[in-house]
């Protein structure tokens, strides 16, 4: 009896063990695995092909980056540290804390599979779980959630870039255009150069920009095989933050992976939002002509659509209830960046109407006008920002000290014929082709030399056309 007792209890953990983990000889060979992925660099770009299961994806992700995905890893160390004064081993255990649980078991598998490619390419255990679900938070955790955990009173969470939206009249063909530029630390946005071409098994074929190791885009320019383009700015100066809701970076990839309308991707957004990363959310769908904002707080939420119309984002609240409710931001003050960059667009945008078109969105990411000094100066008003050339800084938000290490850092645009073929328009860098020099920099501004070890020049690149797609 005993030994059949044993013999029941060894024969449990092995079937536990065999229900846990797949079969060796069921794994696909690195091979395999490997087959239909793939890697091609251009203009600063580095466009990588993933298509398979879920962890399939992942490895091929992981095996292709993994010397990026590890840079970035300690790019976010020295950048988070010192921007929060947290350390990285509190951004791994509190990601993955909080974060983990409401992480549906296909991106489980994904981030598995970005763990064993960059393990397996450099022969050792160097990257793990925690690791990657860091990466993949690191906006919302150390803009959203680190400000809520201190109880900052006017919690600044960095303005993230401009982009805008249009459709109907307001364009040469009555169709959508739309573009975007990422406004980041010249350290981690000099990192934004890759463009993921995404074949799940299930769901929309994805194309979008990215950092290394992030199975979403991070700054959100995203186009699927339905038809649907969206990108976003965050929203100024917003505060709160949701413990148990899900992490802003699962809904971002299933509402680009899973949707086919507006209103499925905005219902993807809206559940379980746990007010990390908040942002105006700009939405088209090329079915129809039809684009949207969605404003989305942790509180409030608003959904605007129009056939004929344009909107812009330049990290300004939209409705007088989110702003009063949930951000600290003071729409009337001249000197803040954000009410500048709208003054700007709304400029643009009546000057340019039944003209706008892919080439003349190009022309408005690496605008340099200045409406808060009425001139042509590259700077924190202009919508292709420059603070590194400022010397008051940008005080307005966490990138507070003067010649500040931030701005455009590369930018996309894309109409509705090019969507159609799940194609862009990108550039590396500034917007405007500016150069700039890491070296140069520090010799100038030496009390940034906490990020002597990680900030890289921004040579000056020209726009590239992404390859025509066939969806599938």
């Amino acid at each position: 009896m005993k030994n059949l007792v044993l013999f029941c209890v060894v024969a449990s953990i092995v079937l536990v063990e065999c229900n846990s983990q797949p079969a060796k000889n069921n794994t696909p060979s690195h091979g395999e695995m490997m087959a239909k992925a793939s890697r091609s660099e251009k203009n600063g770009w580095i466009v990588v092909h993933l298509e398979g299961s879920p962890y399939v994806m992942g490895y091929q992700h992981g095996y292709l980056l993994a010397s990026e995905i590890m840079d970035l890893r300690t790019t976010l160390r020295v950048v988070n540290e010192q921007a929060t004064k947290k350390t990285t081993e509190f951004f791994r255990e509190e990601s993955y804390r909080l974060l983990w649980p409401g992480v549906p078991a296909e991106y489980r598998d994904e981030i598995g599979g970005i763990v064993a490619g960059v393990n397996t390419k450099l022969g050792s255990d160097t990257i793990d779980i925690k690791d990657l679900v860091a990466m993949n938070a690191s906006l919302e955790m150390a803009g959203y959630y680190v400000p809520w955990l201190d109880n900052q009173e006017k919690p600044m969470p960095p303005e993230h870039c401009s982009a805008f939206a249009a459709t109907g009249s307001w364009t040469a063909d009555n169709k959508i255009v739309m573009a975007h530029n990422n406004w980041s630390e010249y350290a981690i946005g000099q990192r934004w150069n890759i463009i993921l071409d995404m074949v799940p098994e299930q769901g929309h074929r994805m194309v979008m920009d990215a950092l290394p190791g992030y199975i979403h885009s991070g700054d959100d320019f995203n186009i699927n095989s339905a038809g649907l383009i969206v990108t976003e700015t965050t929203i100024s100066a917003f505060k709160g933050f949701d413990t148990i809701g899900v992490a802003e970076f699962v809904r971002a990839r299933k509402a680009i992976q899973y949707a086919s309308s507006i209103d499925e991707w905005a219902a993807i957004m809206i559940d379980g939002n746990n007010g990390g990363y908040a942002n105006d959310w700009l939405i088209g769908d090329n079915k129809t002509g039809e684009i949207a904002r969605l404003e989305l707080g942790l509180k409030n939420h608003f959904l605007e659509r129009t056939t004929d119309g344009v909107f812009t984002g330049a990290n300004y609240p939209v409705n007088e209830k989110l702003l009063k409710e949930e951000t600290s931001f003071d729409p009337t003050d001249k000197n803040t960046s954000a009410n500048m960059r709208k003054l700007r667009w709304e400029e643009l945008m009546r000057g340019h109407k039944g003209k706008i078109d892919v080439e003349s969105a190009k022309l408005f990411m690496a605008d340099h006008y200045d409406m808060n000094r009425g001139t042509e100066n590259p700077g924190r008003f202009s919508l292709c920002g420059h603070i590194d050339l400022e010397s008051i800084g940008k005080n307005e938000i966490s990138w507070e000290g003067a010649f500040f290490h931030a701005g455009a850092v590369q930018a996309k645009a894309t109409d509705s014929r090019l969507a159609d073929s799940l194609q862009f328009w990108a550039i590396m860098g500034h917007p405007c082709g500016k150069s700039f020099s890491a070296k140069a920099f520090l010799d100038a501004h030496p009390e940034y030399a906490f990020e002597k070890e990680v900030l890289r020049d921004m040579p000056g690149q020209q726009w590239m056309l992404t390859e025509p797609i066939t969806k599938q």
